[in-house]
């Protein structure tokens, strides 16, 4: 990325935010710490420029610099702001109420999930009755199109929604088929057979715009969730539970 690019800022914007937030989007992207240089030289800024933007965030606590090695890394203040962000959002709670119900219904690992830029993020979550704690990780992103929720998100947003999943797709071949396929689907069905293979179902919940903003999502081991059990039993529960979020969406 050059210099140019980086200069290249809307009107009545500060460039210094946008390289800024620059930083942090390069951060979040390889290891944990990454060197000065590094950065300056995939950010196309100066070394200097890179030194007094890093040390700004960090007395803000967005970064922090490892004492040993000196290089940096995403600071613990944004934790709290992307939970105190999360928790605010209106769909999450139109979801909260039906959450432990499907699971109690289900037996099955309850999720809500939002998209943002080519990523599913679980906003919220409760466990189900899998004996082996194989969904007990606190996972809350994922590449949208390794997912169920994801692949319909994605699916039913833009054209720009569905070019950020691909960007995310580490090397995986979609289609227009398959995002044809999954936007006009009620629900998706993903199926990971491998050991501890696991199956999951999402369904839309749908914004007052008429546009899917978030999914609810069943997640379970393969052996005990297989497709049909998914398809027939659980989805239908997952959709009763997004229309009642949806509806309070709509009119809240």
């Amino acid at each position: 990325m050059g210099e140019s690019s980086i200069e290249q800022v809307p009107r009545g914007t500060l460039g210094t935010v946008r390289n800024a937030v620059l930083l942090l989007n390069l951060l979040s992207e390889g290891p944990a710490h990454q060197q000065l240089s590094d950065l300056a030289e995939r950010s196309g800024l100066s070394l200097p420029t890179v030194h007094r933007l890093l040390r700004s965030l960090g007395v803000a606590g967005l970064v922090e610099q490892d004492p040993v090695s000196s290089r940096y890394g995403l600071g613990a203040e944004l934790v709290r702001l992307s939970e105190r962000y999360l928790t605010r959002l209106p769909v999450s709670r139109a979801i909260a109420p039906f959450l432990v119900e499907l699971r109690n219904s289900t037996k099955a690992t309850v999720l809500a999930a939002v998209l943002a830029r080519g990523c599913v993020i679980y906003v919220d979550r409760v466990d189900g009755d899998d004996p082996g704690g194989v969904f007990r990780e606190p996972v809350r992103m994922r590449p949208a199109l390794e997912s169920a929720a994801g692949r319909l998100l994605s699916a039913r947003g833009g054209p720009e929604t569905w070019r950020e999943a691909l960007v995310m797709a580490n090397g995986q071949t979609f289609t227009g088929e398959d995002r044809k396929r999954w936007a006009e689907a009620a629900f998706v069905v993903l199926i990971e057979e491998r050991a501890n293979g696991t199956s999951e179902v999402a369904v839309p919940i749908m914004g007052a715009s008429g546009s899917a903003i978030a999914s609810l999502v069943a997640t379970g081991n393969l052996n005990q969730y297989p497709e049909e059990v998914m398809v027939e039993k659980v989805a239908p529960q997952l959709a009763r539970a997004a229309a009642a979020a949806s509806r309070f969406l709509s009119h809240g």
